[in-house]
């Protein structure tokens, strides 16, 4: 057995999806056409909540901060994604593979904690209504922009730290992109404090979150049982309907994903690089999406952008 050992010379190839590469052509159509989905989607909101002073409120915020995420998540993954599809470039240099490796998984992290910020701005909305502007300072969005920033870095920066101490036996990585799990599968031995804190993060990623944003729907639905109004309740509830979309568009996808890794032994490979691929994706793709369709102000600022347009 060949043992490569770790230096700035060692070089992971990328398989692309296995089993499927006489397919990879016709696979990178709906890859880059969500790749420009995701920047065309993306870019827009962000322009607009940046260019509309009526979109500067707490939630747009919050809103431009997720997206900002989403876009670091896409550039991360896409571009090298596409490299195999389209001139069959398949390898990367260790250094860039775990550069991509900490974008890759420090962005969904980052965007977990925006929705926990976000579920704690719908909360106040709706339980604290006249006091919302105070509590929701633009200071108070920064802090908390800076708390989820700071939460993806010091997770997922000693993934690449600890994968620093391996020695690799493999070098052919069965993936689209250096995923911590496939790369721990490359080393030498049986790699367990990279398997074990790869486990733990995504315990208390998922874990606490969701226990944080279902606190925060907890308060929220104790203050709409107390609205004696059924349009007050479905106004309270209207604003939460975007979030709520996102929650299940990030969560859902990424807890199958993880259970398909773990636990989906007779799945085939491409498969699971397939859901890990969408899982990654479909936040990225969705969320402009979702928020533009359920939220009136953007609706209203992007029909009167389209209606400047021809004059």
């Amino acid at each position: 057995m060949l043992i490569f050992n770790h230096s700035s010379f060692l070089t992971f190839t990328l398989t692309g999806i296995p089993g499927l590469e006489s397919q990879h052509l016709w696979l990178s159509l709906p890859f880059s056409s969500m790749f420009l989905a995701i920047l065309v989607g993306n870019g827009a909101i962000l322009f607009l909540v940046a260019t509309e002073p009526t979109l500067h409120s707490p939630m747009y915020l919050f809103l431009a901060l997720l997206l900002v995420a989403d876009l670091i998540s896409a550039l991360a993954l896409l571009p090298k994604l596409l490299c195999p599809f389209w001139f069959n470039d398949r390898d990367i240099t260790a250094k860039a593979c775990f550069i991509q490796m900490f974008f890759i998984h420090g962005a969904p992290v980052v965007r977990s904690a925006l929705l926990v910020a976000m579920a704690f701005d719908r909360c106040m909305a709706v339980c604290e209504p006249l006091r919302y502007n105070t509590i929701l300072s633009h200071s108070l969005v920064g802090r908390l922009g800076l708390v989820a920033l700071a939460k993806g870095v010091i997770l997922i920066l000693p993934m690449p730290l600890l994968l620093q101490r391996l020695t690799f036996c493999h070098v052919v990585i069965p993936h689209t992109y250096c995923d911590h799990m496939a790369v721990v599968t490359m080393a030498c031995g049986h790699a367990i404090p990279n398997r074990i804190y790869g486990l733990f993060v995504i315990l208390l990623v998922v874990g606490l979150d969701l226990l944080l944003i279902g606190f925060s729907y907890g308060l929220i639905l104790q203050a709409v049982v107390r609205l004696n109004s059924q349009e007050a309740t479905c106004k309270a509830l209207n604003t939460c309907s975007a979030h709520l979309f996102v929650i299940l568009v990030t969560y859902v996808p990424a807890l199958f994903s993880s259970l398909t890794h773990r636990i989906g032994h007779n799945i085939p490979s491409h498969a699971y690089v397939l859901l890990a691929n969408l899982h990654l994706l479909l936040p990225s793709v969705l969320n402009p999406i979702i928020y533009g369709i359920k939220m009136k102000e953007i609706r209203h600022r992007v029909a009167k952008c389209l209606c400047r347009g021809p004059a």
